[in-house]
């Protein structure tokens, strides 16, 4: 059994699941891939929902110590294993690097509702947004044109991994054939080609 284990939703669509991969891969931490079925109820099971207390995927399994919910198992990650920084280490872009990752993962509902992950990975949405999908979207641009200052391409001095959270909320756009202006696609580019997320974005998915 490796010592660090990664559970997963079995589909590999999960915003929250990408964030710990990336995580993981960009720190050099090898680790086993585990997969539930979210449509099975399988993150019910008693062994695994008492382990991850939570029941939800992403899950952490470091050793005898078992860790849920994404920004909790990131921050795990950053502090405990050696390698890269995930977190800036300015206190003040750190803050704004939890703010987006705070952020991306209770606002934007309508958005994240109308072009959920499978339209990312699997087949694109064929309906436009609703007046709601259409205003979260523009947030969406307002608000990380606010945070990507002109001519650069992450949140602070350096990438992080809240840069991979708001690049992946972009791409809901972006995959989908929305305007987004330049310097975001840009931006959103500069991640998507990095090899971590690269190794989540290509992995094999079976066909819905």
């Amino acid at each position: 059994m490796a010592e660090v284990e990664l559970w997963t939703d079995d589909d590999w669509i999960s915003p929250y699941v990408f964030s710990v991969f990336v995580a993981l891969t960009e720190k050099g931490v090898p680790f086993d891939v585990r997969a539930l079925s979210l449509d099975l109820g399988e993150q019910n099971d008693a062994t695994y929902r008492d382990a991850s207390i939570t029941a939800r995927v992403p899950a952490l399994r470091h050793g005898d110590f078992w860790l849920s919910e994404s920004t909790a198992i990131v921050e795990y990650v950053d502090e405990v294993f050696p390698g890269v920084h995930l977190l800036p280490r300015d206190p003040h872009e750190r803050a704004r690097v939890r703010q987006v990752m705070g952020w991306v993962r209770s606002d934007l509902g309508a958005l994240r509702e109308e072009r959920p992950t499978t339209t990312m990975f699997y087949e694109r949405a064929k309906t436009p947004l609703s007046d709601a999908g259409e205003a979260a979207a523009k947030k969406l641009v307002r608000v990380a044109l606010a945070l990507v200052p002109e001519g650069r391409e992450s949140i602070g001095q350096h990438w992080s991994i809240g840069d991979a959270d708001l690049a992946f909320m972009l791409h809901r756009l972006i995959l989908n054939g929305h305007p987004v202006p330049s310097r975001l696609m840009a931006y959103a580019a500069t991640t998507w080609r990095r090899a971590s997320v690269r190794a989540f974005v290509d992995r094999p998915r079976t066909k819905r």
